[in-house]
């Protein structure tokens, strides 16, 4: 990396450095998202990790003995002999989450400081360095192997690419931040609505009688989105200090109490009660979704099985290899639709906090949450698709809704200034999530199947756990109050920060530096383009995978 930051022009400053992007005359601000999406397509992909799950569990032919059966989960890390279970498998959807947060924390001052391209930089490299691990590790049936390249370096790759646009867009749209939170996380959401339905064509491809295709599907997989990253981090530019759209003023100062107009030092935010209420609010929201998603695809299957082909007296046992097969591609539209709604949560839950409020907006995800997920277990006995279907989807919009509205809570009870950093720091919580929530899935799900249960009784005690997981969310809710007005920070203590903060040679006070305010000139048409193209594909896929459920 440091050949590539040297020996540039410009004081010194490398290709990758901060200086390097600062937004010159005439660059139109809509040219930054996309690069935002270029690189959240890309790492959204590990919501889409359980299309791999079945394949993998049925690398090795024959049938599964007691001894593979009773293995240790550290015998299952290095033997070759055993195929993999699907819990043995979940914990790479664990590291993924466990890193992201902790990365997220760890580095999120270090991003501010170099700016986002080199954090998006360094995230291409680990995600699609780790996938490329992974690889190695399923062609040599080395479970470790996977566990450290897709799960601990790909999951650093998560971490760095996740909150690498998120301080960026919404300094490039001060006017409109409830949107800009959505577009800066939306492609996380949707990366499994494109990398899901990619992966199991890819895996048909590359299958043959001696090989289950993902290895080969990893390396391409891998390839692809190292592309899209590297041009992703290019692509970003920052505003120069003070700038402002053209034409826009600060609102006035809110007369809501949980609004704040002061500002919180980051050595001080942690010390709040304030921030740990909301770190369960977001731990509890995430812990519920995520087990789900990173079993949506074996869920959908064994619960509905033969009902997906037209077959309803057949379990999930009783189907042939051509007929699992056929329900992996119904499932993987599953998938997607949920990546769908994930997706389009994030704007719609953002926007409507801008109305309604933070606060009664997670009261809305809880509350709904727990009649939803009360519900689920009723619809799959009833063998009804359509009403088991909607209501995750609805869930995951609210999951997908809880990630883009936190931002905003942090900067109505902290202020702007270091919410940034704040927000890296609260994403331990989802660390925390993805070790609770894929663990309630998986492991509940196999003590259920060891006791004789089978489809939706396997998974409906389950459900009601992540019901609990709500109810907790919802007291911290509740419990949220305005911050006392000791923890914010003096004027002069904010006056030092911010002009030590500042790039003297790229400060402008209150004007717009000639940057455009928004227009559809043909880069940011092209750029659009470029990452519209694959998203509309996962959509079409998604609709047309979707109708098979009903």
């Amino acid at each position: 990396m440091t050949a590539i930051t040297e020996g540039f022009p410009g004081r010194g400053a490398g290709i990758l450095d901060r200086e390097r992007i600062i937004a010159k005359p005439g660059f139109n601000r809509w040219l930054v998202p996309p690069a935002a999406l270029a690189i959240h397509l890309c790492i959204g992909m590990a919501y889409g990790f359980s299309v791999f799950w079945l394949p993998l569990t049925n690398m090795l032919p024959g049938e599964t003995t007691a001894a593979c059966r009773d293995m240790s989960l550290l015998t299952a890390l290095f033997t070759t002999e055993c195929n993999w279970r699907m819990a043995d498998l979940g914990w790479i959807y664990t590291l993924f989450f466990v890193l992201l947060g902790c990365s997220a924390a760890i580095w999120g001052g270090w991003l501010e400081r170099v700016g986002p391209r080199k954090a998006g930089f360094v995230s291409a490299c680990c995600w699609c360095g780790g996938i490329a691990i992974a690889s190695v590790g399923v062609m040599t049936h080395q479970l470790w192997l996977m566990w450290l390249g897709a799960g601990v370096i790909g999951g650093i790759g998560l971490g760095l690419g996740y909150i690498s646009p998120v301080s960026t867009l919404i300094k490039w749209f001060p006017d409109r931040r409830g949107m800009a939170t959505g577009m800066a996380i939306m492609g996380f959401g949707g990366g499994a609505m494109v990398g899901s339905p990619l992966a199991q064509k890819l895996m048909e491809f590359y299958r043959s009688d001696v090989s289950v295709g993902v290895w080969q599907t990893f390396l391409t997989m891998a390839a692809i989105y190292l592309v899209f990253m590297m041009a992703g981090a290019f692509g970003y530019r920052i505003p120069p200090a003070g700038w402002r759209p053209e034409g826009w003023t600060p609102p006035a100062a809110g007369k809501s109490a949980m609004i704040t107009q002061h500002h919180v030092h980051l050595r001080d935010a942690h010390k709040t009660p304030q921030f740990w209420l909301i770190w369960i609010v977001l731990c509890m929201n995430v812990s519920a979704g995520i087990g789900i998603i990173g079993a949506a695809s074996p869920l959908l299957q064994e619960i509905f099985a033969g009902h997906l082909i037209g077959l309803p007296e057949l379990s999930f046992a009783q189907l042939s290899a051509q007929q699992k097969l056929q329900i992996a591609g119904i499932a993987a539209g599953f998938t997607s639709l949920l990546s769908l709604f994930n997706i389009a949560g994030r704007f719609f839950w953002a926007s409507m906090s801008d109305r309604i409020g933070r606060k009664t907006t997670y009261y809305v995800f809880f509350v709904l949450g727990i009649v939803l997920y009360a519900s689920a277990p009723s619809f799959a006995n009833m063998g009804n698709q359509l009403l088991f279907v909607a209501a995750f989807c609805v869930i995951l919009s609210m999951y997908g809704g809880g990630f883009s509205t936190v931002p905003a809570y942090l900067a109505d009870i902290f202020g702007t200034q270091f919410v940034g950093a704040i927000h890296g720091r609260l994403l331990t919580a989802w660390a925390t999530a993805g070790i609770l929530g894929p663990v309630v899935v998986n492991y509940i799900r196999q003590y259920r199947i060891d006791q004789g249960y089978q489809g939706a009784e396997a998974y409906s005690f389950t459900i009601y756990v992540l019901c609990g997981l709500l109810v907790v969310g919802l007291i911290a809710n509740a419990l949220v109050r305005p911050l006392d007005p000791k923890w914010f920070m003096k004027p002069e203590e904010l006056a030092a920060i911010q002009a030590r903060s500042e790039n003297a040679e790229a400060q402008v006070r209150h004007g717009s530096f000639g940057i455009d305010r928004g227009r559809l000139d043909l880069p940011a048409l092209l750029a659009w383009i470029a990452v519209g193209i694959p998203a509309l594909w996962g959509v079409w896929f998604t609709l047309v995978k979707t109708a098979a459920l009903f």
